[in-house]
């Protein structure tokens, strides 16, 4: 049987390598910047950036959807800047591969529409402010950080893993290493693992990979297998989590040719386990692309991160969740939560209870100052689009900076 604080699903006695320990199987995915979801993320944050490029005061709720032949967009921008719209989501189609129509898009002939509007002006209200940090949140809204030992970046193993094999997947194709791949891709990786004496989760193997590689057609099934052990695999996961037990599926439909919109239509925010933790932590629902940062949902999720991170990276806790709760047009959270999953250290004499205070003190989560400490104002939310917005170490992610407390 699982561990009783494991938060993994029941496994089978067969699926687990000694089912007299106490290990259970917790599984994370992720897909390429091609996926069509995912397609639609980075168009919807390439229009953020372009507006923040000319006007960094700009508000933006921008949604995306595709399916074969056609991108619409479709929200709420106010901004003084001149955005050619169109240009923007071609140019974006195209960086993500799709440039044939055999692929399921293809940027130069796709049919797009963009039906954007201007912000509400009651909400509009309630956010203005004169100083940057009185602004009040854009919208009510929950929202999670996590961290934990687990890797040097203090993410979950399991989410870092299946976010390098899909961007191992966009470089093979890119760089011409494998010249079967389409832009559309999937992974997912399940890990044993098993808790230390303090509880905490600890990675012992690899259970599984799973790999979906869109593909020409005359690639036969034994080349992709054989291509994605040797180019995707092998370069990312550490051979010690691999042993004669591991299991491997490489395109287990048999057949993936047909992919990208063609297959399946894409939508902004329908991600949101792949941008975050991989499951390990809570999601209060809001999607993080395609809002400026006056958007809580997403300046309130790269502090809650911050948080965490500090937390943990300054030995409070070896894994901790911080929940913050905002409410429209007010500029101060509703409550701060921290859990440490009973890892807290009682350093300097603090308890989990004591954290939140500590927190509350030395982090001012008026969404105004998050956007003022962390620069959130600067065009670079494309780049947190694909292959998820917490755990990398890209100088423009302020909110990875561990914070000195």
């Amino acid at each position: 049987d699982k561990s009783a604080s494991s938060p993994g699903g029941p496994a089978t006695a067969s699926s687990l390598e000694d089912d007299s320990a106490a290990t259970f199987l917790f599984a994370s995915e992720s897909v390429t910047e091609s996926h069509p979801d995912k397609l639609c993320d980075v168009i919807s944050d390439a229009i953020v950036d372009a507006c923040l490029t000319l006007d960094p005061a700009s508000r933006i709720a921008c949604e995306t959807v595709c399916k074969t032949g056609v991108v619409i967009v479709l929200g709420e921008i106010t901004t003084s800047a001149s955005i050619n719209y169109e240009q923007v989501i071609r140019d974006a189609v195209r960086d993500a591969g799709y440039d044939d129509p055999a692929k399921g898009l293809d940027y130069k002939t796709c049919n797009v529409i963009v039906a954007l509007e201007e912000q509400s002006p009651d909400i509009a209200q309630s956010v203005d402010a004169t100083k940057v940090e009185d602004i009040g949140a854009g919208d009510s809204c929950i929202v999670f950080g996590y961290a934990c030992e687990e890797t040097s970046e203090l993410m979950p193993l399991s989410h870092v893993l299946a976010t390098k094999l899909s961007a191992r997947l966009a470089e093979v194709r890119k760089d011409g290493t494998l010249d079967w791949i389409r832009p559309d891709g999937k992974t997912q990786i399940t890990l044993e693992y098993g808790n230390n004496e303090s509880g905490v989760p600890v990675p012992k193997r690899v259970h599984s990979i799973v790999i979906s590689a869109q593909h020409s057609e005359e690639v036969s099934n034994d080349k992709i297998s054989a291509d994605l052990m040797e180019h995707v695999v092998k370069p990312v996961v550490p051979e010690k989590y691999l042993d004669e037990k591991t299991l491997y599926h490489m395109n287990p439909s048999g057949r993936f040719v047909i992919g990208g919109p063609h297959s399946d239509a894409g939508l902004t925010g329908r991600k949101p386990t792949v941008d975050t933790y991989g499951g390990w932590a809570s999601h209060g629902g809001g999607a993080l692309s395609g809002k400026d940062a006056t958007k809580a949902d997403r300046s309130g999720s790269y502090a809650a991160r911050w948080i965490a991170k500090s937390l943990v990276a300054n030995g409070y806790c070896s894994r901790c969740q911080v929940q913050i709760s905002y409410a429209i047009g007010l500029s101060h959270p509703m409550s701060v939560h921290v859990d440490t999953f009973g890892t807290c250290t009682n350093k300097n004499g603090m308890a989990e209870r004591d954290l939140v205070r500590m927190v509350e003190t030395k982090f001012d989560l008026r969404p105004g100052c998050i956007v003022k400490e962390l620069d959130l104002r600067r065009p670079i939310m494309r780049k947190t689009a694909a292959y998820g917005h917490f755990g990398r170490e890209e100088e423009e992610f302020k909110w990875e900076k561990v914070k000195e407390i």
